[in-house]
């Protein structure tokens, strides 16, 4: 279960763990539970995540996707050098806001 906390419009979630296939569902599950509390953007906190895959990948597209019909914003925040040449390598920084 990820740590949730909710600043003005915005919702921050800290997954705590890698954003991989296997945790993927459990994370789905709060990010539409936050999404359907309408949301005005969601910042996802990724200190503590030292791995994506391509499931992971999806999740967080599909969370933009959602948002950006809402005119809301997906912000990730803490995230590792790694994972960030991984985003900028799939062109994703121009989809969301991605700070080290």
């Amino acid at each position: 279960m990820s740590q949730v906390d909710a600043f003005d419009d915005k919702v921050v979630i800290r997954p705590g763990r890698d954003i991989v296939a296997s945790a993927v569902d459990e994370l789905r599950a709060e990010f539409v539970a936050i999404l359907d509390k309408g949301a005005a953007g969601l910042v996802v906190d990724m200190a503590g995540v030292a791995m994506i895959d391509s499931v992971g990948i999806g999740l967080l597209i599909a969370a933009h996707n959602s948002l950006a019909k809402k005119n809301a914003a997906l912000e990730l925040r803490n995230v590792s050098a790694d994972i960030q040449s991984l985003f900028r390598t799939m062109r994703l920084e121009k989809h969301f806001s991605i700070a080290k």
